[in-house]
């Protein structure tokens, strides 16, 4: 297309516009909700079930066995990770509805685009750990003699999974949010 117009082939500019900060705000707000979810279910995500461990003869040995997220470090971190990046993107939607009454707006963009990258490792990392206790939980580790728990709680994986797939579309809008935020920040000098 280039060589028809009678240009040369690589020559094209790309024009990168600044991001509008109504989208960013929805970014932001769909993010928060995000994030919120994702904590919340896990958080709450609790099953009670009564299993036979063992039979002495005829008689059935059973045990009521609780699977909370509480049991897991993994589980926990996700949970704080994602509460953190809830509370940041609150304070950020904050500041954006606010932030007309500060001064110094380079500061405040420079300050949001760290504390967004930081909140999208911290988010990221959570996400990371809870995945591969959710891939142990279903899959198990025979080498490690870990067994397999989805099997067995299956309302627990279900919900840690929903919680996982909200968190996970919740850091890439946080991914976006970052990106927009450097560039509104380049497009200020």
């Amino acid at each position: 297309m280039a060589l028809e117009d009678g240009e040369k082939p690589g020559s094209t500019l790309v024009v990168v516009r600044k991001p509008n900060d109504c989208i960013i705000l929805l970014l932001r707000v769909v993010a928060f909700l995000a994030t919120l979810s994702a904590t919340l279910v896990m958080a709450l995500n609790k099953e009670t079930k009564t299993l036979v461990v063992a039979t002495v003869g005829t008689t059935q040995v059973k045990a009521t066995l609780t699977a909370k997220f509480q049991h897991n470090p993994a589980n926990v971190y996700f949970v704080v990770a994602n509460a953190m990046a809830s509370f940041h993107n609150l304070l950020m939607i904050i500041v954006h509805l606010c932030g007309g009454k500060f001064k110094d707006k380079g500061l405040r963009l420079v300050m949001m685009a760290i504390l967004d990258m930081m909140t999208v490792a911290l988010t990221s990392s959570g996400d990371g750990a809870a995945t591969f206790m959710a891939q142990l939980g279903k899959n198990g580790n025979s080498h490690a003699r870990w067994n397999k728990i989805c099997d067995k709680f299956g309302k627990f994986c279900d919900h840690g999974g929903g919680a996982l797939i909200a968190s996970y579309i919740g850091l890439l809008l946080l991914v976006v949010i970052t990106v927009l935020s450097i560039i509104k920040l380049l497009k200020t000098k």
